[in-house]
């Protein structure tokens, strides 16, 4: 599995972003896609994730009420909705993906990974 990941960019405090990711190489079917960020200087952190056969998702605690994650099926594309964007969001964003039964949150439980996309946030 490839991923591309894209959409990020400059924005301020309380704006939106999209974020897509595009698998390719093999259609998405007992898979979880995760979204993760790291920030400058900290380590890679979980943003969410979605199971792609039943859509079924968790977040960070961090991220609930702000971000929505969804995939299309037809298209092999995740994407990662951000609202009410914060300074703390900054960070490359990336996207991950493996074959599974659930949602998995742990940075080495993926097995592909997209390039990152930068997300700046200014106050």
């Amino acid at each position: 599995v490839q991923l591309q990941a894209s959409g990020g960019g400059l924005v301020q405090a309380g704006g939106s972003l999209r974020l897509s990711c595009a698998a390719s190489g093999r259609t998405l079917h007992s898979h979880c896609m995760g979204w993760f960020r790291q920030a400058p200087g900290k380590e890679r952190e979980f943003v969410a994730g979605i199971y792609w056969s039943d859509g079924n998702t968790l977040s960070a605690n961090s991220v609930k009420g702000r971000f929505i994650i969804s995939r299309d099926k037809a298209t092999n594309t995740g994407y990662l909705q951000m609202n009410n964007l914060r300074p703390e969001d900054t960070a490359v964003y990336y996207c991950a993906a493996r074959g599974g039964s659930r949602v998995y949150t742990g940075v080495l439980e993926y097995e592909y990974w997209g390039q990152g996309t930068e997300v700046t946030v200014s106050s």
